[in-house]
């Protein structure tokens, strides 16, 4: 237990938005500053890299197949056809100095992202199978990781700017979210980047900078620190047969040469054996 095991070389300039597959039984990621996601088979051993052309900050899977991406030019669709991406709409075009970052898709086959790269004014942003896109969220410093409890009653969102993880109350049904409280604020070591949420309810952040994956009980409670081998884990996604393998992107970008040095395993892919497993991926709907 806690036992960080090295997964893949790969070197990711800034891998994040790791994903599991249940069906293919494979783990997908992007690789931002890349402009590419990935796909790591674990059986195997082997991957592949998909050039997208652009910064891609997350991606999801689609209920009738296929992907669903949230880049810098907004949503899109992965074409396996023509290995391009179909642009459906961008709710930030007004703003060409933003991209969107992490994401993911609610009970409902909804698709929630955020945005950066307009400091304190950046959203979070709802985008449902019917095409139409909502600001769920604005003010915000740096959109990150997002996760909802296992009872779909409380959605969880990472402010990175702010050192904030968030609480919001939930409806499932109405896709809408209220009485925002502060869930976990720690300024000790690094930001919170990724996040993801386990089957007992308790949340798993990856610190970017803190050389450190943390888990937060139901009331934010540090339950556990699990040190990582390199200073920028990015995010952190449950896979493997049984949902009990937590694996972990990192990123080398930011670092310096002499940083880079010391950490030879800068923006390689991880991962870390635990007891208690992960909830499904839910697919959007559209």
């Amino acid at each position: 237990m806690n036992q960080i095991e090295h997964v893949l070389a790969i070197k990711n300039r800034l891998g994040e938005g790791p994903i599991w597959h249940p069906e293919e039984q494979v783990l997908y990621w992007v690789d931002i500053d890349g402009h590419c996601f990935l796909k790591f088979d674990p059986t195997t051993g082997k991957h592949q890299r998909f050039e997208v052309g652009l910064p891609i900050g997350k991606l999801a899977f689609r209920a009738n197949g296929g992907i669903i991406m949230a880049t810098q030019n907004g949503f899109a669709f992965w074409d396996d056809v023509t290995a391009s991406g179909q642009f459906i709409v961008d709710p930030e075009a007004h703003k060409p100095q933003t991209r969107f970052n992490d994401g993911a898709v609610d009970c409902q086959g909804r698709f929630w992202a955020g945005t950066l790269g307009d400091s304190y004014n950046n959203a979070l942003y709802r985008f449902d199978p019917d095409g139409s896109v909502h600001i769920m969220e604005d003010g915000i410093g740096m959109a990150n990781g997002i996760g909802w409890s296992p009872d779909n009653q409380t959605l969880y969102f990472t402010d990175t700017l702010r050192h904030t993880i968030y609480a919001y109350d939930y409806d499932a049904i109405a896709g809408t979210i209220a009485s925002c409280r502060v869930f976990v604020h720690d300024d000790s070591a690094g930001l919170p980047d990724g996040l993801t949420v386990d089957s007992e309810g308790f949340i798993w952040s990856a610190w970017w900078g803190g050389w450190r994956i943390t888990r937060h009980d139901p009331e934010g409670k540090l339950e556990r620190q699990v040190e990582m081998p390199i200073e920028c884990p990015t995010s952190c996604t449950f896979g493997g047969k049984n949902l009990d393998e937590l694996y972990i992107t990192s990123a080398c970008a930011a670092l310096g040469q002499a940083a880079k040095h010391k950490q030879p395993l800068a923006g390689d892919l991880f991962r870390l054996k635990t007891t208690v497993p992960g909830p499904t991926t839910y697919q959007f709907a559209g």
